[in-house]
């Protein structure tokens, strides 16, 4: 019997922070992930129309951003309106029509110990830079913080 809140793999009780897109099944870990993909039998497809191939909205979705974040984590969520920021800037779409930039990102998003490899990239300048941009567009300095001229 698995506890409510608890991971779908391993059973650790309260652990599960992810849920997979397909199934809804609950997990704690990169492990416990795999793990559970490699069992995981998600709904059978329904013959769709083109046009109604992606969820109408976030709610149509088979998971939200509730189900990775955890109560502890909430202090870190970003409004989806600042995210939307991000797509609307003209300096991170500069910052990343650069080839390396663009390899650092995808290695990074395809890495198994991101923690590590980011502190690695926070090393890079060209990372730094991506970093502080997207930072400053979804965490405006205030004003008392900027020097004057």
């Amino acid at each position: 019997m698995r506890v409510p809140g608890g991971c779908a793999v391993c059973g650790a009780a309260g652990a599960a922070k992810y849920r997979c897109p397909r199934c809804a099944g609950a997990y704690c870990s990169v492990p416990c992930c795999r793990g559970h993909r490699e069992r995981c039998t998600p709904e059978p497809k329904r013959e769709q129309e083109p046009s109604a191939a992606l969820p109408a909205s976030p709610a149509d979705s088979p998971w939200s951003v509730d189900d990775i974040l955890s109560e502890d984590d909430e202090r870190d969520r970003v409004p989806l309106q600042k995210l939307k920021l991000l797509g609307e800037s003209e300096e991170l779409r500069t910052l990343l029509l650069n080839p390396h930039l663009r390899q650092l990102l995808l290695t990074l998003d395809q890495a198994e110990d991101k923690s590590s490899l980011m502190k690695k990239y926070m090393q890079e300048p060209l990372f730094v830079e991506f970093a502080d941009c997207c930072l400053g567009i979804v965490e405006p300095p205030e004003k008392e913080n900027i020097l004057p001229e």
